[in-house]
């Protein structure tokens, strides 16, 4: 088994992720989902929690190898990245969506110097929307952002369009191919749910269900 199928097993595993195609989830989009991860949920599980975290810390010492900084995408990345940072011995930040609309108005938590070479980590990506804004508030603090690590991927293809976008290179741990692999071997899901989640993965904003 390698990296991403064992991965995408501990996430079922510890009910991070769960598959229920025949009573979907509905996202704050609105979008109909026959999956919702909650990787927050792994830091509960001491062996899954530093599985990830030293697998995290690999791909950026493989990846990244030049990273002087680590800055977590708040809110659901800022425990992750912590672990990250710590495992590396590097410098920590994390970043808001938005800044503060009160007290310092930071938008930035933690010291970052203009022109450190920063790894932003991320444990979901769905559109990579919301990840990329970060991006662009550490750009604008004047750090360089050599990528972004994260813990599992949709693989949706507007998310790959976004990243390109921004000039910004994806690394993922374990992704949604991985997961149905897992899922199916596990009995998790039936054969027969398979073509339904590998449909909504391809067009998720008028997925209706199986």
């Amino acid at each position: 088994m390698n990296q991403k199928q064992t991965i995408a097993r501990q996430l079922l595993e510890v009910k991070a992720v769960r598959l229920q195609p025949e009573n979907p989830f509905t996202w704050s989009s609105g979008w109909k989902s026959p999956i919702y991860c909650d990787n927050r949920v792994t830091l509960a599980f001491p062996d899954v929690r530093t599985y990830i975290k030293n697998a995290l810390a690999d791909a950026i010492r493989q990846q990244f190898p030049t990273a002087q900084a680590i800055a977590g995408v708040a809110t659901a990345g800022i425990p992750q990245g912590a672990l990250v940072a710590d495992a590396l011995n590097l410098p920590y930040c994390y970043v808001r969506p938005e800044p503060k609309s009160h007290g310092m108005g930071k938008q930035i938590e933690g010291q970052l110097a203009a022109g450190q070479s920063v790894v932003v980590i991320e444990d979901l990506i769905s559109t990579g929307g919301s990840s990329l804004k970060v991006v662009d508030a550490l750009r604008a603090a004047g750090a360089n952002v050599l990528g972004m690590a994260a813990i599992f991927t949709y693989g949706f293809p507007i998310a790959a369009q976004n990243f390109a976008s921004k000039g910004v290179e994806l690394v993922c741990l374990s992704d949604y191919n991985a997961l149905l692999t897992e899922a199916e071997s596990m009995k998790y899901i039936s054969a027969d749910t398979m073509n339904s989640l590998a449909s909504w993965r391809e067009n998720p904003a008028n997925w209706t269900g199986q």
